[in-house]
């Protein structure tokens, strides 16, 4: 299955993220919460962000697949939202607005196509 391939690569993406929550827990002592320090909280945002919009993407892209989308169209989203994820989420951690609304726009994009293509590609005739 294709999706695994993307699955893995943003489940690596989203550790990454966890372990810059973890590195800035550990230099401010930070237990619970974000203590008010702000490197906590931009490092918070990032993963949370990456929480929200990775696990429904992959759903529909291993929808998209399982219902027997061209390969090429699974690869292609597939990279654009990973691409899109790594730079909305370094754009954070960087504060670079113009990162993260790039980094938005991607995941958008790929999303919103999922959601059609879905659409698209259902199978109406298994549905009753």
């Amino acid at each position: 299955m294709i999706t695994a391939l993307y699955a893995s690569l943003l489940a690596l993406l989203m550790m990454w993220l966890s372990v810059q929550v973890i590195k800035q827990r550990r230099t401010n002592r930070i237990a619970h919460a974000d203590g008010g320090i702000e490197g906590l909280q931009i490092a918070r945002s990032a993963q949370s962000n990456a929480v929200d919009y990775i696990p429904i993407t992959i759903i529909l892209l291993a929808m998209l697949e399982y219902n027997g989308a061209n390969t090429l169209i699974i690869h292609g989203l597939g990279v654009l939202f990973v691409v899109g994820r790594i730079i909305h989420a370094r754009a954070i951690l960087a504060k670079d607005l113009k990162g993260r609304v790039t980094g938005m726009k991607l995941t958008f994009a790929v999303m919103f196509t999922l959601v059609l293509l879905n659409l698209v590609y259902l199978p109406f005739d298994k549905l009753w």
